[in-house]
């Protein structure tokens, strides 16, 4: 086999292979050996059928297979002689002429091929003990701690039924029928629904027109959908509404006690606390982490400068591009509406992509250094997970990643890089410092980089640490009001 190089450019590569005819029938041959003595052919005892006649008979289909073995496993072999690491699967280019395939499977001429691909660049580890990153703390006081149970326990909040006019704060159960231009529309009607005025759950003018109503009113209101409200047949639209208003009901006092605890499920007060105090602890966590996150990685991109392979760029930038585009359309934006052009937004996530890529062959390097491993356990960890997220398609999402290829790689890339941070945290300068809760869960600046005035969602998109349809009436399961949907997006 002879390995000829026909491009060394940058990171691309391309090799010529040839492997003779007569080593492919050779290779040939030796196949036909070991099947002369299990073949059965008529007129011949077993393991008495001539090469000759087992060749006429087979050579063709062993030689297919065997051009399917080269192609499939020589490129492996071929870069690891020559200490290579491909950034892509290699791409394997054969002849498409019929007649000189028939000849190569015949044995009649040489078996040639070509073999592109982009190496990854060699990555010289550098010192990183001058990195310094801020630690952002928050403590937390038993004042949030309890406004945050007091938020969860206004899902256990009892109400009762009162005599006199609506507050805010009471719960109105009615019945009600939208109308556009005088027209019901889908979505648009409910029978005891329930609201507590003041809630926000329906949209903007909604509760407010209810407030003062009694038990037995009727009354029609009229709204006006918000311009970006999720369904385009509403969005912007003036509706009216026809309200049956058949029972008001007060709250009753909401007390952190014992009795709150057990309403919720738990056997004490202090054991309420304890648990709202460790998921706000968790929510400030993730927060500080994603931040002392950043900031390694800011310092990283500075000290690793190189070319990257333009096949993992392109397919970094087509994910980001794609979803970009997916959350412009979402909000009914264009790139003018961002104050940007399309052109200008593709150089500037172009820049994120390389950014994304390079920092990743980076943390790979430095894990595969330090002896970074991703345990079964953690994996298995994960994949449950993934189940968790999807109730009644467990089965569905196991066969995706036991017949997947690249599936598993999927779940073990984060969980990679999370350790590589780790590891990281313990070589690099880290100081503690105490900030307030809005200081913390403030947007960093640096969010809004590399790319400035980049649609809608952007954040989401560019993350370098890593890759709600309404219904349309105010209903009590789902309430489209602007704030909600500006939570959503945040997320």
């Amino acid at each position: 086999m002879q390995v000829i190089e026909t491009l060394a450019q940058g990171l691309k590569r391309e090799l010529k292979v040839v492997i003779p005819a007569d080593e492919m029938e050779a290779r040939m041959n030796e196949r036909l050996a070991e099947v002369k003595d299990r073949v059965r052919i008529n007129g011949f005892r077993p393991g008495k059928v001539p090469v000759a006649h087992l060749k006429k008979v087979y050579g063709k289909s062993i030689m297919a297979d065997l051009v399917n073995e080269i192609v499939r496993e020589k490129p492996t072999e071929i870069l690891t002689s020559r200490g290579e690491k491909s950034a892509t699967q290699p791409e394997v280019a054969m002849t498409e002429d019929e007649a000189e395939a028939n000849k190569i499977l015949a044995a009649e001429a040489d078996f040639e091929f070509t073999v592109a691909y982009e190496i990854i660049p060699a990555i010289e580890l550098k010192d990183v003990s001058g990195i310094k990153v801020t630690r952002e703390v928050v403590d937390i006081s038993d004042e949030e701690v309890n406004e945050q149970i007091l938020r969860i326990a206004e899902s256990a909040r009892t109400y009762e039924s009162k005599k006199g006019k609506a507050e805010n704060g009471d719960r109105v159960t009615i019945d009600y029928l939208g109308k556009v231009d005088g027209v019901a529309f889908d979505g648009g009607k409910d029978e005891d629904a329930e609201l507590v005025l003041g809630s926000n759950r329906f949209i903007p003018g909604f509760e407010e027109q209810l407030v003062g109503a009694k038990a037995g009113d009727e009354k029609t209101i009229t709204v006006t959908f918000p311009a970006d409200y999720p369904a385009a047949n509403l969005a912007g639209k003036e509706a009216t509404f026809d309200i049956t208003v058949k029972d008001v009901a007060a709250a009753a006092p909401l007390e952190i006690n014992d009795e709150l605890a057990t309403k919720l499920g738990l056997e004490s007060v202090d054991k309420l606390k304890e648990i709202v105090r460790g998921q706000i602890e968790s929510q400030y966590g993730s927060v500080t982490r994603q931040k002392v996150k950043r900031q390694l990685l800011d310092q990283l991109d500075e000290l690793y400068q190189f070319e990257t392979p333009e096949r993992l760029v392109n397919a970094e930038f087509e994910n980001i591009w794609r979803q970009v585009n997916t959350d412009l359309d979402q909000a009914g934006k264009t790139f003018a509406d961002e104050d940007t052009t399309e052109e200008d937004a593709r150089a500037e996530y172009r820049k994120l992509a390389e950014r994304r890529v390079r920092l990743g062959l980076v943390l790979s390097e430095i894990g595969e250094k330090a002896g970074v491993q991703v345990s079964d356990d953690e994996m298995q960890r994960s994949l449950f997970e993934q189940l968790r997220q999807f109730p009644g398609q467990e089965k569905q999402i196991l066969d995706y990643f036991r017949n997947t290829p690249g599936a598993a790689a999927s779940l073990r890339a984060p969980l990679f890089e999370e350790k590589v941070v780790d590891h990281l945290l313990t070589e690099v300068s880290v100081t503690d410092k105490k900030v307030s809760k809005d200081a913390l869960m403030a947007e960093d600046e640096a969010d809004d980089k590399p790319a400035k005035k980049a649609p809608a969602k952007k954040k989401t998109a560019a993350k370098a640490e890593t890759a709600e349809g309404e219904e349309a009436a105010p209903t009590k399961k789902k309430a489209p009001t602007k704030k909600k949907a500006a939570d959503e997006s945040a997320e």
